[in-house]
């Protein structure tokens, strides 16, 4: 129960403190995405992968901060649950006119959790729902720049109208053509419009921040005529050769805009004063999209995490099917089971491997903690991590509890009714690659071996090894997307030494089947891949037909050494059929 006064002149101040570290957090993290534009305009790459890497790890910091901080201070773990009460209180008053409240009450469950005991954790004491409103809050001081802008042309002022949406960005520079790209858009926007008749409130509306990612920058709106809304983006690419800029693409529709936004991809660096308020516009170009991604997406994980952990109690509450094994070949080191009626799986790592997997709970953590701070280019799923997630244990089925007690009871704990599973990650449900092919017909197939060529390519291009590159470790997505999951045995490409088999030196040795030649730690001999990946014959001639480069060492050597060299390769979330005609130089021929 909530105290009925708010007697204790402690609970403000450590409110006050909570949201001045949170406030501070919010400052570093909107500098960081604000100064993409300027590693933008000078093509610093390197600088923008860093700024993205480095970005993740802001929010423990601060939350390590906050609860240092909190002890010093008012020996905070020591105090009385109804100071506690009262601190959430006062912390809700002080956010009545915040532009981020969503954001605040996620930094202050993560301070909480981390003084409480795990059986405070109820709405008492911290935000299992929502308690201050992010419809309509928007910036209102008179300088501030709205979240997105309206433009009205009419069918003589649309070409001028589309000139002055990519100049209001007042990117540092100059197009290099920019009355081609103003006319390219154009057709595309009348071709996708088709025969269409203009309506009085015809209007295009446009986020007032790009979106910036690799070496692209995404205008990013909708087209609106009459009761008609068509999503847009135009990726903006900058010349290599005189750092003058292009419109790369337009994009058009919700499918396009949820392969920019996928879940395979590195987080967006945005400069938001309002995160609700995008949130709110991408959910209008992408309704199908969880609210969850789209804040992950924008380089809010915290918030993604949170709000994914409320839509999981939702589902669990209005569901009644049990959680099982999950389909597919079982790992070595990940036990992964999940839920039916619910599109993600669960995976925990196992207390012991086989002795062929010479690795730890901590370098697999590293693994997956590399991908997170990544540009994953659209191939490799992410992953939301949980510690001391409660599940209610009726809804196991009794060949998982077997399993997990087995391979996992390290991180096992009755908890009442619950088990409670002290670290997992969580990932979204694909179909196993192998268990495709196999159920595929001869087109599917081919296009499903095409694509996991440009996977393993577009890897390599983000200067990724895979190391186990079995059909078993990548899934195939909803649209027919190759993606990677498998991350205990990934490195960088550039860490790795690939080599040529050497010739043998003799009969024995040509005759062998063991391998008798010096093999370092991290020698890699890619003709040696075949024989595991291509034993089924219509799999082994589509490969070899497409991707037979994979399987040579010059290859790898000659990405590796360009990577060295500071070459930032460019993976884009488009076809390049999608492409138009003169733009820069791109190093990557399949799509993103």
């Amino acid at each position: 129960m909530f105290p009925t006064q708010l007697t204790d002149s402690r609970a403000f101040e450590i409110a006050q403190a909570l949201l001045g570290g949170f406030d501070r957090h919010y400052r570093l993290f909107r500098a960081t995405s604000a100064e993409a534009k300027a590693r933008f305009e000078r093509g610093d790459w390197q600088g923008q992968q860093c700024a993205q890497a480095l970005r993740i790890e802001f929010y423990d910091t601060r939350v390590a901060e906050a609860v240092e901080r909190l002890e010093e201070r008012f020996s905070a773990s020591t105090l009385p649950m109804a100071v506690w009460q009262q601190v959430k209180l006062h912390y809700i008053g002080l956010l009545t006119n915040h532009h981020q409240p969503e954001l605040a009450e996620t930094f202050f469950n993560s301070v909480c959790t981390r003084i409480l005991h795990h059986a405070y954790f109820h709405n008492a004491f911290i935000f299992v729902r929502p308690a201050i409103s992010t419809e309509y809050i928007e910036n209102d001081e008179p300088a501030a720049t709205p979240t997105y802008r309206a433009y009205y042309p009419t069918p003589d002022t649309l070409r001028e109208t589309l000139a002055r949406v990519l100049t209001n960005f007042q990117l540092d520079g100059e197009f290099a053509d920019l009355r081609r790209d103003v006319e390219r858009v154009l057709a595309a926007v009348l071709a996708r419009l088709g025969d269409f008749r203009w309506r009085a409130n015809f209007q295009l509306q446009v986020l007032s921040s790009l979106f910036y990612r690799n070496k692209g920058a995404y205008v990013v709106g909708k087209l609106i005529n009459g009761f008609s809304e068509t999503p847009f983006a135009l990726p903006i690419l900058r010349n290599e050769d005189d750092g003058r800029y292009v419109i790369d693409a337009a994009l058009f529709g919700e499918d396009d805009l949820l392969a920019l936004f996928s879940f395979a991809r590195a987080y967006f660096l945005v400069d938001m004063e309002v995160p609700s308020a995008y949130v709110q516009f991408l959910r209008s170009l992408m309704p199908r999209k969880p609210r969850s991604e789209i804040y992950s997406a924008l380089g809010l994980q915290k918030q993604g995490k949170n709000l994914f952990y409320r839509d999981f109690l939702s589902h669990l509450r209005h569901s009644s099917d049990k959680f099982r094994i999950a389909p597919g070949i079982k790992g070595m080191v990940m036990l992964v089971f999940d839920l039916p009626s619910w599109p993600f799986v669960f995976k925990v790592i196992k207390d012991f491997y086989p002795p062929q997997k010479d690795t730890t709970r901590e370098g697999i953590q590293a693994k997956y903690l590399l991908v997170k701070a990544h540009d994953r280019v659209g191939r490799m799923a992410d992953t939301l991590e949980y510690t001391r997630v409660a599940f209610p244990r009726h809804r196991f089925e009794d060949e998982l509890i077997a399993e997990l007690k087995h391979f996992c009871p390290s991180l096992l704990e009755e908890s009442g009714d619950d088990l409670v599973i002290r670290h997992l990650y969580i990932e979204r449900r694909m179909v196993p690659l192998n268990i495709y092919l196999q159920e595929a017909t001869p087109e599917q197939l081919e296009r499903a071996v095409v694509e996991y060529g440009n996977a393993i390519k577009d890897l390599v291009a983000a200067n990724i090894f895979p190391g186990d590159m079995l059909w078993k470790n990548f899934g195939v997505t909803r649209h027919g997307k190759v993606v990677f999951y498998d991350y205990d045995e990934i490195e960088y490409l550039t860490d790795c030494n690939f080599r040529r088999v050497p010739a043998p030196r003799n009969e024995e040795d040509e005759m062998s089947g063991e391998v008798w030649w010096p093999v370092g730690p991290r020698d890699v001999f890619p003709e040696t891949f075949g024989p595991f990946l291509l034993g089924n014959p219509q799999v082994r001639e589509a490969f070899m037909r497409h991707h037979a480069d994979l399987l040579d060492a010059g290859f790898w050597q000659a990405h590796k050494a360009r990577i060295l060299a500071g070459h930032v390769h460019d993976v884009f979330p488009y076809d390049p059929s999608r492409r138009f005609a003169v733009t820069p130089r791109r190093d990557v021929e399949h799509p993103g």
